[in-house]
Order: C-alpha cells, then sequence, then structure tokens
C-alpha cells in the first residue's frame, strides 16, 4: 500500500540515528526508489553513501536492509560530501584538486602525492610544474597558481624537482624547415596551383619517438604545507589499470569533482601545446567531456577511488589521461 511523506517521517525520525552510525553512510533521507536506473513513484528511505559496496565487504552491523518497517531503502552512491570550496584559493595543507604552478604558467591542478626515496612529493603535469619543458629543477611552485593570485615569495609552496621531457614534433613554414625541403614543396605546390587543383603539401618535421606521459614532481617546501588526499573524494585506495569503459572521477581546479567513462583505450593522439609545438602521445586513455582548462594535472580515478591516469588534455568533448603505470614508471614514484 502506498505511504505519503507523512505517514513515513516518524519511521524515518526513528531509524535515522541508527543509519548514520553505519560506516559509509553520508546522509539518510525521503525520495523515489529508482529502479533500473529509473525514477518510480514510490517513496523509500535514500541512504548516500561514499561508495557502494558488495554486502561480503560490509560488517553485518553496517548493512542496510532492504526495508524498515515495510519501507523500502535505496543506496545511492554520492561520494563524500563536504562544504564547496573555491579551488582556486590558497590551501595550507593542500590537497589534490586544488590551483597550482610553475611560477610562470597560469595555473593547473596538483594531482596527489607521491613518495620516492622515503621523500614525499608533489604530483602533476610537465607542463603545470615545469612550463612545458622551459623549467629548471629548482623552480618555485605557486599555490595558487599566478592566474589565481599566487605570488612570490608568499605563495611559493614547492620546488621543481624532475619533470620527463615531452619531446615535440615542430611543425614550420619554408622558412624553417629544410631549404631543399622547402623547394620541392613550392614548385610542387605551383604545379597544383597552375592544373587548378586545390590540394596544396605541408611541411612537417617529426620526432622519431612518441611520448607516453606528461608529468613531473616538486618538493614541498615543508610536510605539514600538502595534505595526502583529493578534494571531495579523500584518501586514494591504490592504483589500477584503466579499462574500456570504466567509470571514472576526478577533481580538478577548474571543473571541480567530475565523472565519466573510459570511452577508449591504446589511444595515439597529437597534442597542442600552443606556440608552434605539437606532440604526440602513445597508449593513451581518452574519456568523455569531464574536464577543461586548468584541470590538467588532476588525477583519475575508479569508483573505488584506485588510481587510474594523470589527465593532461582533452577538447570540448574529450579527456586524454597518462596511464598511471606509465607515470610511475618514468618518475621512479610510488603511493606515499
Amino acid at each position: 500500500m502506498a505511504k505519503t511523506i507523512e505517514e513515513i517521517r516518524p519511521v524515518l525520525a526513528r531509524a535515522r540515528i541508527g543509519l548514520m552510525k553505519k560506516a559509509n553512510v553520508v546522509a539518510t533521507g525521503i525520495g523515489y526508489k529508482i529502479t533500473n536506473g529509473k525514477r518510480t513513484d514510490e517513496l523509500a528511505f535514500i541512504c548516500s553513501v561514499e561508495s557502494k559496496k558488495s554486502l561480503d565487504k560490509l560488517r553485518p552491523e553496517d548493512r542496510i536492509s532492504p526495508r524498515i518497517d515495510d519501507i523500502n531503502t535505496d543506496v545511492v552512491p554520492t561520494g563524500p560530501i563536504t562544504i564547496f570550496q573555491d579551488r582556486a584559493a590558497r590551501f595550507r595543507p593542500s590537497p589534490g584538486g586544488v590551483s597550482i604552478g610553475h611560477y610562470q604558467i597560469t595555473a593547473g591542478t596538483l594531482g596527489c602525492l607521491v613518495k620516492k626515496n622515503n621523500t614525499v612529493y608533489i604530483l602533476s603535469n610537465n607542463h603545470v610544474l615545469a612550463n612545458s619543458n622551459d623549467a629548471s629543477q629548482g623552480d618555485p611552485i605557486l599555490q595558487p597558481g599566478n592566474h589565481d593570485g599566487g605570488e612570490q615569495p608568499r605563495d611559493q609552496i614547492a620546488r621543481l624537482s624532475e619533470f620527463v621531457p615531452i619531446r615535440f614534433e615542430e611543425i614550420g613554414n619554408e622558412n624553417g624547415l629544410c631549404s631543399v625541403a622547402a623547394f620541392v614543396t613550392s614548385i610542387l605546390n605551383a604545379l597544383a596551383a597552375m592544373t587548378g587543383s586545390k590540394t596544396r603539401l605541408r611541411q612537417y618535421r617529426i620526432t622519431s619517438e612518441y611520448n607516453k606521459v606528461d608529468c613531473a614532481i616538486a618538493l614541498p617546501n615543508d610536510s605539514g604545507d600538502v595534505e595526502n588526499e583529493i578534494l571531495e573524494i579523500g584518501m586514494i585506495s591504490g592504483i589500477t589499470e584503466g579499462l574500456l569503459s570504466m567509470n571514472v572521477q576526478k577533481s580538478g581546479r577548474t571543473t571541480g569533482l567530475t565523472t565519466g567513462t573510459i570511452e577508449q583505450t591504446d589511444v595515439t593522439v597529437r597534442v597542442n601545446f600552443g606556440t608552434n609545438r605539437v606532440a604526440i602521445f602513445e597508449d593513451q586513455l581518452m574519456a568523455g567531456a569531464m574536464s577543461q582548462g586548468g584541470d590538467s594535472g588532476s588525477v583519475v580515478l575508479d569508483m573505488e577511488k584506485n588510481l587510474v591516469g594523470i589527465l593532461f588534455a582533452g577538447s570540448n568533448t574529450t579527456t586524454v589521461i597518462n596511464r598511471i603505470q606509465d607515470v610511475f614508471s618514468e618518475l621512479e614514484v610510488t603511493l606515499p
């Protein structure tokens, strides 16, 4: 028999204390039950949890009964619930997901903390911490980044430790490439014009090697200035391989906490870094539209908070992600 909100409110009032004591529960309330992804007209007790877990991974006392006093329950994963914070602000200590950057760039995102030789470092992109190869070891790293008001020395949080160089494919004009190639190209384009063809040749200087990662680490000035968690996500559980159709999440400076799905693996992609610099990356992961400019450096996790990769590029419809296994291997780092 259908019940009204007025009828079930007293039941929730009695049950909510016990429900809120269960591990993983972050909220309880009254809402419409979802069945097979669609909202029904049936009122239910909604239990919001940090992440949805199978019964065998929960203690008996932490399991939520499917019914309370003949009223159905529904478990909905929401992640941790926090106050909304300005990710472009100054954070001390700084978690992953907030503004950071080399002192000569605009701003990117602090990814997470990693460890190398028993020392903790900040992980983000090369183009965020090392200014796309143009930085030097020891350069100041600001939090927040320059674009968000970060200034030296007040906002310096770390110094650049090391980065994996990006190998660029340079695209140039006839004045910037081989003179023989320029001559041949000009002759062929002239012949094409004489015959009425609209096809034109364009010259490329292509590197012999592709890239796999865009990453760098920086040494915090003080270990107390950084925090080993991701804003609105929490602690990292571990690492895992990014797989096709995997649901993922990220916490970034510009778009905050977003979710998406890995839509492609084994991706080879040409990425424009601006100022006539282009690089080709191989063995990448590609998700849908879950990022914007300034989110570069965000770490990407599955819905169980396992690290999958680091976000570094994208478009209005895509997000490109380095595999975390490649990042950790190149930098020789681990989770703290």
